[in-house]
């Protein structure tokens, strides 16, 4: 009864068209690098964007899965080889994490897939969403907990976060890129496509609780990110607290939310593969990441501070910038849902333009450091990669409804199944 069937809508649209626009230029960090013809490590990041690719188009539920568990091998080899300090027992432990995870997924949809109907029975997902809701709601609460959990570590959600810092800090840039531009979606989707539209009882009742969790989420992200030395690692923190906000917006079951997870999703991409894309250009040049020896670059390099501004306000969800459309539908979503918890999911605003800020003035601004005083302003490659991404921060802003047309009867479909 399993087929390998894949098919694109609305909402895996976004995020085939997110992968096939980010990993180019994931690639074109390399350019001017001893891993531009690095043909193992660019394998890898072809055989990872392959996986994700698979993961969104999956038809099957088993073939997403299969997808979703393929694309830890990549990710593990990239940072497992050519990570940085202390990689080998950092990338063990969020394989592990991970991976354990999704165990308690598979065991989950085994137990669907064994109550579709017919001799060989069926993992289409359309087949599952109407097998899962016919479930009792015990049944529906303990399958939405499976789900869920494999999902929220993915993604990742508190309290199953523990990975994801230390992970996307001593990974390289690249992988980096694509753990936090690309692969923390597939949970996003996973909710989206899996857990809203088979366990809408499930939702109505453990949906506050795991709101409640990524709001949480939000605001910790947010204060340890203020406190971060490491560049890397406050972007790490950052994208935690941005995929807080998405979760929540998704489980509040409501069109803004889904929508506004998409378009973020879409939104969060294109901004922290720029800003990584920027810290990385920084420690190329002084070997360093602490933000206390950085400042001045603006001196030598007035491209990359423009460049890092725009990307910084498109993260901060300044209007006009592609980061206020998702921000804005999710939190109005949130809102919607509980007044309390979108008051507190709301302060992620100050709290981000806190640490954001706090980046760009210490890093570009001020005295010129002991390590910056060489500091040498973009090549052309460099160049190449950031003004793009930079135009589509301000395109995304200005044009949201060329994404969001696009995906709405999609969305309106899935919520009409939640109810």
């Amino acid at each position: 009864g399993l087929s390998f069937s894949l098919y694109v809508d609305g909402i895996s649209g976004v995020l085939i068209g997110l992968c096939a626009l980010l990993v180019p230029f994931i690639v074109a960090t390399t350019a001017n690098t001893d891993r531009a013809n690095n043909s193992q490590f660019q394998g890898l990041m072809l055989a990872m964007q392959t996986a994700l690719m698979g993961a969104f188009l999956a038809k099957d539920a088993f073939l997403f899965y299969f997808f979703f568990e393929a694309s830890l091998l990549p990710i593990y080899f990239l940072a497992a080889i050519y990570g940085g300090e202390n990689k080998n027992a950092i990338t063990f432990k969020f394989f592990v994490y991970t991976l354990f995870g999704s165990l308690f997924f598979l065991i989950a949809l085994v137990y669907v897939y064994l109550l579709t109907p017919g001799e060989f029975h069926s993992a289409d997902i359309d087949v599952l969403y109407q097998t899962a809701k016919g479930l009792r709601a015990d049944q529906q609460g303990y399958l939405f907990a499976a789900f869920f959990l494999a999902f929220a570590i993915k993604m990742p959600v508190f309290p199953f976060h523990t990975w994801q810092p230390d992970t996307y800090t001593v990974a390289p840039a690249q992988g980096t890129m694509l753990l936090s531009g690309i692969m923390l979606k597939m949970g996003t989707y996973g909710v989206i496509r899996f857990v809203l539209p088979m366990f809408p009882v499930g939702v109505a009742t453990w949906g506050l609780t795991a709101s409640v969790l990524s709001v949480i989420g939000v605001i910790y992200g947010s204060i340890i990110a203020i406190q971060q030395k490491d560049a890397k690692r406050l972007l790490a923190y950052s994208s935690f607290a941005h995929v807080g906000l998405m979760s929540a917006g998704i489980l509040s079951g409501s069109i803004e939310g889904i929508q506004g997870a998409l378009y973020q999703m879409l939104s969060h991409g294109i901004n922290i593969v720029g800003l990584f894309f920027v810290i990385e250009i920084i420690e190329r040049r002084t070997k360093s990441r602490e933000i206390a020896q950085l400042g001045g670059i603006t001196q030598f390099s007035y491209p990359l501070t423009v460049t890092f501004v725009i990307l910084s306000l498109g993260s901060v969800a300044l209007p006009l910038t592609n980061g206020f459309i998702g921000e804005f539908l999710l939190l109005k979503s949130v809102f919607d849902q509980n007044l309390t918890l979108g008051i507190i999911a709301g302060i992620t605003i100050i709290l981000g333009a806190v640490y954001t800020l706090r980046l760009i003035q210490k890093s570009m601004f001020g005295n010129v450091s002991r390590i910056t005083k060489d500091f040498e302003d973009l090549s052309a490659a460099e160049k190449w990669v950031l003004i793009p991404l930079c135009a589509l921060v301000i395109l995304g802003g200005i044009f949201p409804n060329v994404v969001l047309n696009f995906s709405e009867a999609s969305v309106v479909q899935l919520t009409q199944l939640v109810k």
